[in-house]
C-alpha cells in the first residue's frame, strides 16, 4: 500500500512519470550506445593512425644506416607515441586474432606484407629484460621500465626489420574526453527538459477530456436539461461525447414522458374528484359532509404535491442571487423558531426550490420536535443551514429511507401530523440541484439535526 502512495493520484501525474521515465531509460540507454561506439571508433581512428606511422617509421629506418637510426628514432618520437629500436621484439606473442590489434595488423600488413608484424594490446607480463624494447644496438631512448607499462589503453607494436632487428613502438590509445562533461551535459539536459516539458504538454491536452466529462457528468446529475458537449477534437473523443449526448437525451426523454404522464394521471383525476365535490354537497349530514370534503381537498393537495415532485420544479428555475440569510430568518419568524446566523449571506440558487426546501425541514422539525432552532454558517466553502428540534429522533437505520417518496415514520397519516410523505424527498431533491445534499444525525442531548449544505461558488 505504502508503494501505491509513492504514485501520482492523477492520469496527468502517472502518465507523465510513465514518460519521463521511458525518456530516461531511452537516453541512458542511447548514451550507453553512444558512448561504446564512440570509443571503438576513436580506438579505430588511433590505430589506423599508428598503423600509418610505424610504416612509414619502417621504411625510414630501413633506408637509415645503423648508426643513425639512433637520431632518427629521437627525431620522431613523441610523449604520445614512444619508438625504440632493438635487437628483441616487446610483443612476444603473435598478433591477437580479433579486436583493434588485429586491425593495425591487417593495415600495417598492407603496407608491409613481406615483414613479420605482432601488434597486442594486452599490457606485457613484466618488462622487458636487457637486449630487448629499447634496448640494443645502442638505442636506449625512454627506459624499457617505461615502455611497456602506461595508464590506459594502448598499443604494443613490434616489426621486424630486413636486417632482423626490431622496431618497438608504444602507441596509447585515446578515448576522448569523458562524457559527463557541462559542454556536453548542458545541451543534453536541455533537450532532456524540452523532451519533458513536451510530453507533459501532450499529457495534460490529452487528458483535459476527461476533466470535460467529469464535470458533463456532475451537470448532468444536477440538471438534466444541461446544454450537451461539444463533439469535438481526436476522434475518440468525438465518439464518447456523442454517446454521452445521447444517454442525455434518452435521459431527458425519460423524465419528460414521465412527467407528462402524472400530469395526465392528475388532470383526469381531478375530474372525478370535483364530481365527487359536488355530490358531496348533496349530502344532508354536515359532519358526513364535512369529512367528504375534507378528504377530498387532500387527495387533491396530494396529486399536486406529487405532480410538483414529479416536475422537479427545482431543476427548472432559473437561479438569481438570493439572500440566504434573510429567507431562513423570515421562515424561522413565521413558524415560530429561533435563528442564529449573519444577517445577509448572498449566492446564486433557485429561490423558490430553495425556499420550499428550508420551509419544508422547519415544519418537520416544528412538527415533529415540538420545538426547533435554525442556524447558518459557512463551513469549507459550504453554506450550511441546520435546522435542530427536541423531539425523540430518527432510528439511524432510518436515515436514509425516510428521503424515499411517500415514506412516513409517523403511521396515523391523519390530517393533525400527517402529509403527503413528500417533503424530505422535495426538500433533498432541491439541495442536490443545487449540487448539496440533506444529511440526518441524532444529536447527543436528543432530538434531531438536519444539516442542508450547499455550495458556494469560487470568486
Amino acid at each position: 500500500m505504502k508503494r501505491h502512495r509513492l504514485l501520482p493520484d492523477t492520469l496527468l501525474g502517472r502518465t507523465a512519470l510513465v514518460l519521463v521515465a521511458a525518456i530516461l531509460m531511452a537516453l541512458s540507454a542511447a548514451l550507453f550506445m553512444f558512448a561504446g561506439q564512440r570509443s571503438e571508433a576513436l580506438a579505430a581512428l588511433g590505430g589506423r593512425n599508428a598503423a600509418e606511422r610505424v610504416a612509414s617509421m619502417v621504411k625510414l629506418l630501413e633506408a637509415t644506416q645503423p648508426d643513425n637510426r639512433r637520431a632518427t628514432l629521437q627525431s620522431m618520437d613523441t610523449p604520445g607515441f614512444r619508438a625504440g629500436w632493438g635487437i628483441n621484439p616487446v610483443v612476444g606473442a603473435p598478433t591477437e586474432p580479433e579486436g583493434i590489434a588485429a586491425t593495425v595488423a591487417r593495415h600495417l600488413q598492407t603496407d608491409l606484407d613481406d615483414r613479420e608484424i605482432r601488434v597486442s594490446t594486452r599490457p606485457p607480463p613484466e618488462p622487458p629484460g636487457p637486449g630487448g624494447g629499447l634496448h640494443g644496438h645502442g638505442h636506449n631512448h625512454g627506459g624499457a621500465s617505461g615502455f611497456g607499462f602506461v595508464h590506459g589503453p594502448a598499443l604494443r607494436i613490434s616489426v621486424r626489420l630486413v636486417d632482423n632487428s626490431w622496431l618497438n613502438v608504444l602507441a596509447p590509445l585515446d578515448g576522448g574526453e569523458p562524457l559527463w562533461r557541462p559542454r556536453f551535459l548542458g545541451p543534453l539536459l536541455a533537450a532532456l527538459l524540452a523532451v519533458t516539458l513536451a510530453a507533459l504538454w501532450a499529457v495534460r491536452r490529452a487528458s483535459r477530456p476527461f476533466a470535460t466529462f467529469a464535470a458533463a457528468a456532475e451537470r448532468l446529475g444536477v440538471d438534466v436539461a444541461a446544454p450537451p458537449l461539444a463533439e469535438a477534437g481526436p476522434r475518440e473523443i468525438r465518439s464518447a461525447a456523442h454517446a454521452f449526448n445521447v444517454m442525455q437525451g434518452r435521459i431527458r426523454r425519460f423524465v419528460e414522458d414521465r412527467t407528462q404522464m402524472l400530469a395526465a394521471i392528475s388532470h383526469d383525476l381531478r375530474t372525478p374528484i370535483t364530481r365527487m365535490k359536488l355530490r358531496a354537497e348533496f349530502v344532508e349530514d354536515d359532519i358526513e359532509r364535512g369529512k367528504m370534503l375534507a378528504d377530498l381537498d387532500e387527495m387533491e393537495r396530494m396529486i399536486a404535491a406529487t405532480l410538483a415532485f414529479a416536475r422537479d420544479d427545482a431543476a427548472r428555475e432559473d437561479r438569481r442571487q438570493v439572500d440566504v440569510a434573510a429567507l431562513v430568518q423570515g421562515l424561522a419568524e413565521d413558524l415560530g423558531v429561533a435563528y442564529d446566523g449573519p444577517d445577509a449571506l448572498v449566492l446564486p440558487a433557485r429561490p423558490m426550490a430553495l425556499k420550499r426546501a428550508v420551509a419544508n425541514l422547519i415544519g418537520n422539525a416544528v412538527k415533529y420536535g415540538g420545538t426547533a432552532r435554525a442556524s447558518l454558517t459557512e463551513d469549507d466553502g459550504q453554506v450550511v443551514i441546520t435546522v435542530d428540534d427536541d423531539g425523540p429522533g430518527i432510528p439511524e437505520a432510518e436515515f436514509e429511507r425516510v428521503f424515499a417518496p411517500f415514506v412516513r415514520l409517523e403511521a396515523s397519516r391523519n390530517r393533525e401530523t400527517g402529509g403527503s410523505g413528500l417533503g424530505l424527498s422535495v426538500a433533498r431533491a432541491a439541495a442536490r440541484a443545487h449540487g448539496g445534499d440533506i444529511t440526518l444525525a441524532n444529536r447527543p442531548e436528543g432530538g434531531l439535526r438536519v444539516r442542508l449544505s450547499l455550495p458556494r461558488p469560487r470568486a
